[in-house]
């Protein structure tokens, strides 16, 4: 397991330290937290969720249908 050593100002190391206590979690843990958030992937379950929330909203699909054509292409 790696280490990193960070240096924050005052207010952002403030900051942090009332979330911890909020959330009861060691300085260690949410900022490994963070990074994985930040480095993933795959959009957060909460991101995910909201597919289809809006039924109003048409479809990729159907937005197609009333595109038409394509102009042809010219090669380069």
């Amino acid at each position: 397991m790696g280490q990193v050593t960070i240096y924050l100002d005052l207010e952002t190391e403030e900051n942090m330290k009332r979330i911890l206590a909020r959330k009861k979690v060691s300085k260690s843990r949410w900022i490994a937290g963070l990074i994985k958030e930040k480095t993933a992937n795959t959009w957060p379950e909460t991101v995910a969720a909201l597919a289809g929330a809006w039924a109003d909203i048409p479809l990729a699909e159907e937005i197609r249908k009333k595109a038409g054509q394509d102009a042809p292409r010219r090669r380069i």
